[in-house]
């Protein structure tokens, strides 16, 4: 019982340092799975469920934005119904294509390979777009066309490659449009909302059965403690990288990837044949 607590501390910690910031914690989660030899079968609805702390993250942060969006949308704010409209126009290609190839994702998802390789492309990606992105003057979601909105819908199924990163591919994807900094990665906070909520449900759907019966040995408790710990790193974090990017560029966040997969890679022996 204490190594499932302790599992469920790091796990909630590594996903809340990495799901809004471009390192995929997807990818992070499946290594620490490979790393630390625990069944990532017996892990994989508690990878997907903590996920909604990281979520409330960013409902809490932002509850200001959400309220005045709402309250807007009864006043007929034109601002406040193009901002509803962009998240979810957004989320609509994640949506149709997540079901379509669910199958072939949860396929990926039992890769470290994959995960490793997907880490150094999306660096080298980061830096390429870094280089000769050429960013636009400041604007807020609501201020976006639905075209551009579209455009970071379909570039956010990338991340269905374990390993590619959400909030990479988005904001990345959001940069190369033309999309100023800050409102690029508030655009992939926003747009996890729906994206993982939906994975969360039709993951907890998959497992009810399992889950009903006490079967799994990663219990409620542990995905309890998960979604707590996610939640309060999350919250950190967000305000961090906001503050962080708006000033300064994400290659750091690149070579951190390229690293971390090289590594992953060698440690996989996929160069040493091990």
């Amino acid at each position: 019982m204490e190594n499932l607590t302790l599992t469920a501390i790091l796990l909630g910690i590594v996903e809340g340092l990495t799901e809004f910031i471009p390192v995929s914690s997807t990818g992070h989660l499946i290594l620490a799975s490979a790393l630390f030899g625990y069944d990532a079968e017996e892990w994989k609805v508690f990878n997907v469920v903590i996920q909604l702390g990281a979520i409330l993250a960013v409902v809490v942060q932002y509850r200001r934005t959400f309220w005045a969006a709402g309250t807007g949308i009864f006043q007929r704010h034109p601002e406040s119904i193009r901002f509803v409209i962009n998240i979810v126009v957004a989320f609509m290609p994640a949506a149709i294509i997540g079901l379509i190839m669910k199958d072939y994702i949860d396929i990926m998802l039992g890769s470290p390979s994959i995960v490793a390789w997907a880490l150094i492309a999306g660096g080298i990606a980061i830096l390429v777009i870094e280089k000769v992105a050429k960013e636009g003057p400041p604007s807020g979601i609501g201020q976006l066309p639905v075209k551009q909105a579209l455009g970071v819908g379909f570039i956010q199924c990338l991340a269905m490659i374990p390993g590619v990163s959400r909030s990479g591919a988005t904001i990345m994807g959001a940069l190369a449009m033309g999309i100023e900094r800050r409102t690029a990665a508030e655009f992939s906070f926003f747009l996890a909302i729906p994206t993982m909520l939906g994975a969360s449900t039709l993951e907890i759907w998959q497992y009810r059965d399992l889950l009903s019966a006490g079967s799994m040995t990663v219990g409620w408790d542990e995905i309890a403690i998960g979604f707590v710990v996610s939640f309060i790193v999350a919250l950190i974090v967000i305000r961090a990288f906001v503050a962080y990017v708006s000033k300064a560029g994400f290659s750091p966040f690149a070579w951190y990837r390229i690293v971390i997969g090289i590594a992953a890679l060698f440690w996989l022996g996929v160069f040493t044949g091990g």
